[in-house]
């Protein structure tokens, strides 16, 4: 059983900057995993933002963040970051770190395991 444990949410302002933390723990993890990030704001579909492959490095980013946002990973632990840079007020939405056997993906319905979220406010 995999475990996801994301971090680093909050209230920020526009042009600020954040960054996400989402720990795995399990025995799968230790294989061919990724790791994506995916947000939901109210009213709306949950929409890829990022993923990363850990045994090989690759990454996937969604178009709505290509540029402002940054994924990557700890050397030496099974931790993905989101970094996030200049944000906005459309980007205040619940944060998903989300898990899966083999490739990175872009459609959340790829991913096997979530994280509980984390909320991103982005306000003036």
């Amino acid at each position: 059983q995999v475990q996801l444990v994301e971090s680093g949410g909050g209230l920020v302002q526009p042009g600020d900057s954040l960054r996400l933390s989402c720990e795995a723990s399990g025995r799968a993890v230790l294989g061919d995993y990724s790791m994506g990030w995916f947000r939901q704001a109210p009213g709306k579909e949950r929409e890829f933002i990022a993923a990363l492959r850990l045994m090989t490095g690759s990454m996937l980013y969604g178009v709505s963040v290509e540029g402002r946002f940054t994924i990557s990973r700890h050397d030496f632990r099974n931790t993905v970051y989101l970094q996030m840079n200049r944000l906005k007020p459309e980007d205040t939405a619940v944060y998903y770190c989300a898990g899966r056997q083999g490739l990175d993906s872009d459609n959340a319905a790829h991913y096997q395991n979530w994280g509980q979220g984390t909320q991103v406010t982005v306000s003036s």
